[in-house]
């Protein structure tokens, strides 16, 4: 392993994998989001101190409450659940490290870039102002403001596609990790409750976060190539609701997870006893985290959706919150049962509790449809909203102060820490409650009745004192780092989980013994050759406790056949600065198409800037990707771990399973927005726009025959055959080639009768639909060439076959969609 650069060096954490300095990189740029969203709400709290144009005019108060939404919802509160989750997993399951470091490293980075990217927007005319739920028509340029702000608007959509990207390679990471990489003993039922929490949020996370990629990647071919998905009055705008909600709603589980997470954990250790009723807890989550898809159109009661499955969607609404009603009781018995202490973090954890049966009472006003109809559109919404969102973003407070000795070695003033706790809890319901009282003030305006005036001017002085409490947190953060006496491996008497066994801080490979749980409690054992009987290393109390255990020198095979894993690579943050800035130049590439679409606009409209940074972008990003796929890099799979239900699918084999089952439903969202619009339009008025039936099926021929040739590629690599797996490869990606060719010959008959993507909602359902699929077989020819490169250069693949497996995975997928879109676009 190379040597890892200093600590204080800026180059340590350009290149650091390990996962708890990547938690606190999270951790870091999570709090300044939040900085920067608070400061937007205290501005436009202060335009709200009287009705009418004060401090901001409308397109700047519009734009902010559409950033402080769009920067709090997806860049600051569930990134910081992440931020815990990174840190924290590992150490509470007895992993060294997540199954894939760099992936992590990847997942961070184009996290930081979507966040950089979205500042950018401020700066290029303007960001986005439609809104953070991004309705259509508001959306596309034509409804949403000038046409100078075009680009800065599609910055933000390409900074949430950025960071979608970083949420898919994060949830395939954590996912691989919590199946496979568990201690020995420790099973599915006995994992901890936060734990468990971020497996059930990283779960739906995958599901949730493809739906709305789907959306942002039809908005985006709107904005810059000009389709016409959200800007018809053929269903685009029940077209979008459904889309981001069906991402939206388990949004909402997807930011509180992690934050009951912590609740659980709190209350376990500050009331020195089990969560009560543990095992129905776990079942309830499991529920909500499956019904949360179930949910998504009690958003949308105002719209054109017959009664009956509004009736339905009131059903499972109500239903989604039994679950809760029996964690909220556990927690409330649990506290009742043991012996409280009533320290920063239980306060913290106390009041998130106490604030979101507020939000969830108020919500069920909401699931009502007669009550939706009087409700929606008002601040009884976006009180009710807080007051659930916020409540998670206050359980938050409470794990950075639970865990900061763990992460940082160093004490807090439990006197600073409750006082911010009396700003946070008071600033909080000054802030949100009156918004109850004002509920007639309409949504995202700045005029309301003057009788509401002086709710709303509480609700200001909230907004200071709430901002306040933040700062005092910092203040006490930053105080135990400057002053703070040592931590102590464990500082709390009755905490019962894993990290708490380790030293505080944990070292860069935090258990140099391996931890198991085979007698039923936590013990670490030495599997060095030298070791007599693999003896222990010291134990502590089951399901966690307090080790008194000192962790001596490296335990050479404890996790892999070499301990020594690498916690150092470059290449993550080049691939990250190559996406940024593809992403940069992509979003100002808007002219260039209307120049295209309308001869009258002039090219010197178009520029050399933004083409120059696409191109750029896409260079950086080849580089990087072939440095990091040749790249060597050893992370050791623990030896000895439990794995249910995977015992039998190696780990990158379940990433890569994991991953497509992401991509289905990108494709399934994609092909779901086509077969809707056509029957909103009349499925029998729609003629189909390919030239002609038999390219389709010729291409259907075709791609069938490259999954054969996939498979006689790992057939030949099985069997050491380098001759046998250059030439099938080779086949594969000449086959894919003539798909290519194909699909160019059929998109320039219809560019030569003058029919293109922005002719009409039929052609943009068309070309971007198959042009998605022509970009996955892009993208797998281009993985098809590296295995290629690899055989010739160093006989690749002979050894170990599985990547050639991995790769016929992502192959045969591709094929299978194609076998769905032929028939709905050339057949019917």
């Amino acid at each position: 392993m190379a040597e890892m650069p200093s600590r204080r060096s800026i180059k340590y954490w350009l290149v650091t994998t390990n996962h708890k300095d990547v938690g606190v990189l999270y951790f870091v740029t999570a709090l300044a989001v939040l900085v920067v969203g608070g400061v937007l709400a205290l501005l436009f709290r202060l335009q709200l101190w009287t009705s009418g144009p004060g401090l901001l005019d409308h397109w700047q108060y519009t734009e902010y409450v559409t950033a402080h939404g769009l920067l709090m919802v997806f860049l600051f509160i569930s990134p910081l659940g992440l931020a815990f989750g990174n840190y924290i997993v590992p150490l509470q399951i007895g992993a060294n490290d997540l199954a894939f470091p760099r992936l992590n490293a990847l997942s961070y980075w184009m996290y930081l870039g979507a966040v950089v990217l979205f500042g950018v927007s401020f700066f290029q005319g303007g960001s986005f102002a439609g809104g953070w739920t991004m309705y259509a028509p508001l959306n596309v340029p034509t409804y949403h403001g000038a046409m100078e702000m075009t680009t800065g608007a599609n910055s933000v959509v390409f900074a949430l596609m950025l960071f979608v990207g970083s949420v898919t390679i994060g949830t395939v990471n954590f996912l691989t990790t919590i199946h496979r990489y568990r201690a020995e003993g420790m099973g599915l039922w006995s994992m901890p409750l936060f734990t468990w929490s971020i497996l059930l949020t990283v779960w739906m996370m995958l599901f949730a976060f493809a739906a709305l990629l789907a959306a942002l990647l039809m908005l985006g071919a709107d904005r810059v190539l000009l389709t016409q998905y959200f800007a018809t009055d053929q269903g685009s705008s029940l077209l979008w609701a459904h889309l981001f909600w069906f991402f939206g709603h388990p949004e909402v589980y997807i930011v509180f997870f992690p934050s009951l997470g912590i609740m659980f954990e709190t209350f376990q250790t500050f009331s020195g006893r089990r969560i009560v009723g543990r095992k129905w807890v776990i079942v309830s989550m499991i529920l909500v985290a499956v019904q949360s898809f179930l949910v998504w159109m009690h958003h949308m009661f105002l719209t054109t959706i017959n009664l009956e499955i509004k009736t339905l969607m009131m059903a499972t609404t109500i239903g989604i919150s039994l679950p809760f009603d029996l964690m909220v009781f556990a927690l409330i018995y649990t506290m009742v049962k043991g012996r409280v202490q009533f320290t920063t973090p239980f306060l913290y954890a106390l009041g998130a509790l106490v604030l979101f049966i507020i939000g969830g009472i108020t919500g069920v006003f909401l699931g009502a449809i007669v009550l939706d109809y009087e409700f929606r559109g008002t601040y009884w919404v976006v009180a009710h909203f807080h007051y659930v969102m916020v409540s998670g973003v206050t359980a938050l407070v409470a794990g950075l102060f639970y865990w900061w000795p763990k992460i940082s070695g160093k004490m807090y003033s439990e006197t600073l820490g409750k006082l911010s706790f009396a700003a946070h809890f008071v600033g909080f319901n000054l802030l949100y409650f009156p918004m109850f009282l004002a509920w007639e003030t309409p949504r995202r305006v700045f005029h309301f009745a003057e009788g509401l005036t002086l709710y709303h001017q509480l609700a200001t002085v909230g907004a200071f004192v709430f901002g306040l409490s933040f700062l005092l947190v910092f203040v006490t953060l930053a105080h135990s780092l400057l002053y703070g006496p040592d931590a102590p491996d464990n500082p709390w008497e009755f905490s019962r989980t894993a990290e708490w066994a380790v030293p505080s801080p944990p070292p860069l490979e935090s258990f140099e013994k391996r931890p198991t749980y085979a007698s039923g409690r936590l013990e670490f054992v030495d599997d060095t050759p030298t070791a007599t009987d693999g003896g222990s290393g010291g134990a502590s109390e089951a399901d966690g406790g307090t080790s008194e255990a000192t962790i001596p020198g490296p335990a050479h095979g404890a996790f892999g056949d070499d301990v020594h894993m690498d916690h150092a690579s470059i290449w993550p943050v080049c691939i990250a600065a190559g996406f940024f800035v593809f992403f940069l130049g992509l979003g100002g590439l808007t002219p260039l198409f209307e120049s295209f679409q309308d001869p009258e606009v002039p090219m010197s409209a178009v520029g050399v800037l933004y083409p120059s940074l696409t191109v750029l972008g896409l260079a950086v990003l080849a580089v990087a990707l072939f440095k990091f796929g040749v790249e060597e890099f050893h992370a050791p799979e623990m030896a000895i771990a439990e794995r249910w239900p995977f015992e039998d699918i190696e780990s990158s084999k379940l990433g890569v399973w994991i991953f497509l089952a992401s991509d289905v439903v990108v494709f399934g969202a994609v092909i779901g927005a086509y077969i809707f619009m056509r029957l909103h339009v009349g499925w029998g008025e729609w003629d189909p726009v390919p030239p002609a039936a038999w390219p389709g099926l010729l291409n259907t021929y075709v791609l069938l025959t490259s999954s054969f040739t996939v498979v006689m590629a790992l057939v030949m690599a099985e069997r050491r055959n380098k001759r046998g797996l250059l030439l099938s490869l080779g086949a594969t990606l000449t086959l894919g080639l003539i798909f290519l060719g194909v699909k160019a010959w059929e998109y320039s008959e219809k560019f030569a009768e003058g029919e293109y993507w922005f002719t009409g909602l039929q052609y943009s359902l068309y070309y971007v639909t198959t042009g998605l699929h022509a970009l996955h077989v892009i993208l797998g020819m281009c993985i098809g060439l590296f295995l290629l490169y690899r055989v010739v250069s160093i006989d690749a693949y002979l050894e170990d076959h599985r990547p050639v497996e991995f790769f016929g995975l992502y192959w045969h997928f591709v094929d299978i969609v194609w076998v769905i879109l032929f028939p709905l676009f050339y057949l019917m």
